[in-house]
């Protein structure tokens, strides 16, 4: 964090200083956990459902703590404010302020935080890049996230989510990006927005915040992404595989693992890229990282090479792990909506291969949350794509809606045991371990509130100890 006396810090989140040195330093980053806490750094007492972070006041203080950011006293140096998240996101504000850092800011339905770690690792080519680990897009994670800048950072990397109308005008407010990219517009939330249209307008406010002399990088292979053009006052860039795209993907193959290649081609030329990434839909994610890097100055052979040596940062995304006896794991039990259920069938497929050499593909998968009225009819689509891509079977794990997914396959099926019901991740595992053979490939994947990470963990863990 860049550095600020205490004074400075109220001055900035409008607090009172209490019991605290004005000329104080805060030079640590600011810290929600007080296990976190190192010296010169600032704590933020939330107060959450289970804990109450003014409870934890003296322990942040005992471990190096300048001052503890709260909404009562705490009985040490503390800056008192109304609301501690309103005053996290005013200190972002200022010390986003006085960096010299270009904020690139992303939003969409799907790939958000893959597309977020391409990016943050063609940036950090070109400079200190901050970014967030996982996917910290709300009000407390994006404002932690900027926090951490410094003040040699060249790039600032975030991503924004929204579950409501202005929550990510809310999110510009604290930090303007100069780059504002949007993915696409899913299916994800509908329950809470009601409509795709609802979900355009919630992700376009992030164009409507940019600059006049900002880019916004738009995915013309969607078109409620595409009409967004008309909604900022920036410079537009297309990606994708479209014709009208600026930076384009062609000649787009899978090799026999399921990751994608593709010839990089953009207005300043072409280059080879090879994706250690699994499954086609990481094409669009890599054309979006593409498109950032080289407007912040990366040229076309050294993106496409950054891209060619990415990795996946964050957790149970795609995650493929091989077991001793030739089991394939893929574990993408993170999250789930209808678009990345969809994609990551289709990379499981790729991934078991063709022909005589096929291996057995097997679709663990959970319920999709906060899908609204569409639920059942988007569940009851997976289990049916789940059997016309030829999927050797699906296990659906859970209540209502992983029954409706296991009818959609079983009325989609032709020979009656390409799907199977189970009540929970134990009972899926159990399936699991009495059926696997060497050589299959298990597809895990659910929204994070199901938990069917735990298959996975089980899997592998079961081929551990092989």
């Amino acid at each position: 964090m860049i550095a600020l006396t205490l004074a400075e810090v109220a001055a900035a989140v409008g607090g009172t200083l209490t019991g605290a040195d004005p000329d104080a330093l805060v030079t640590a980053p600011v810290e929600v956990d007080s296990r976190k806490v190192r010296p010169g750094g600032l704590f933020a007492a939330f107060v959450g459902e289970n804990v109450d972070g003014h409870d934890y006041a003296d322990r942040a203080l005992a471990a190096g703590a300048v001052a503890v950011l709260a909404s009562r006293p705490v009985g040490g140096p503390t800056v008192l404010v109304d609301s501690v998240v309103d005053a996290l996101g005013k200190l972002a504000r200022a010390v986003v302020g006085r960096a010299d850092a270009a904020v690139v800011a992303l939003t969409g339905s799907a790939g958000k935080t893959s597309t977020k770690d391409l990016i943050a690792q063609l940036l950090q080519r070109l400079g200190d890049t901050v970014y967030p680990p996982g996917s910290l897009n709300n009000e407390i994670g994006h404002p932690m996230t900027a926090l951490r800048v410094e003040d040699g950072t060249r790039h600032l990397v975030l991503e924004m989510g929204a579950r409501h109308k202005g929550d990510i005008e809310y999110l510009t407010s604290i930090t303007p990006p100069r780059i504002g990219l949007v993915l696409n517009v899913g299916m994800a939330h509908v329950g809470e927005f009601g409509s795709q249209e609802a979900i355009a307008e919630a992700k376009g406010e992030l164009v409507e915040a940019l600059p006049a002399d900002g880019v916004a990088i738009l995915n013309a292979d969607d078109r409620l992404v595409r009409a967004m053009a008309s909604r900022t006052k920036a410079r537009v860039v297309y990606f994708g595989e479209s014709a009208e795209a600026d930076v384009r993907a062609r000649d787009v193959r899978l090799d026999s693992t399921g990751r994608p290649s593709f010839t990089l081609s953009t207005p300043a030329g072409s280059a080879p890229v090879q994706l250690r990434l699994y499954g086609e839909h990481h094409v669009s994610n890599a054309l979006a990282a593409a498109a950032v890097a080289t407007e912040l100055g990366m040229t076309v052979d050294d993106t496409a090479e950054a891209l060619s040596e990415a990795g996946a940062l964050s957790r149970w995304r795609m995650e493929v792990v091989d077991r001793a006896d030739g089991v394939t794991v893929v574990n993408d039990a993170y999250n789930a909506n209808p678009d990345s259920m969809r994609a990551a069938l289709r990379a499981l497929i790729s991934m078991g291969g063709r022909g005589p050499e096929r291996r057995r593909t097997w679709a663990v998968l959970g319920e999709m949350r906060e899908l609204g009225e569409d639920s059942l009819a988007e569940h009851d689509a997976i289990g049916r794509l789940a059997v016309r891509l030829d999927v050797t079977k699906l296990v659906a794990v859970g209540g209502r809606e992983a029954a409706c997914m296991e009818l959609g396959a079983r009325n989609e099926g032709s020979w009656g045991e390409e799907s199977v019901l189970v009540s929970d991740a134990d009972a899926a595992v159990e399936l699991l371990r009495s059926q696997l053979r060497p050589g299959d490939v298990v597809l895990v994947k659910a929204s994070r509130s199901v938990g069917l990470e735990k298959v996975a963990e089980a899997l592998l863990a079961d081929g551990a100890a092989e």
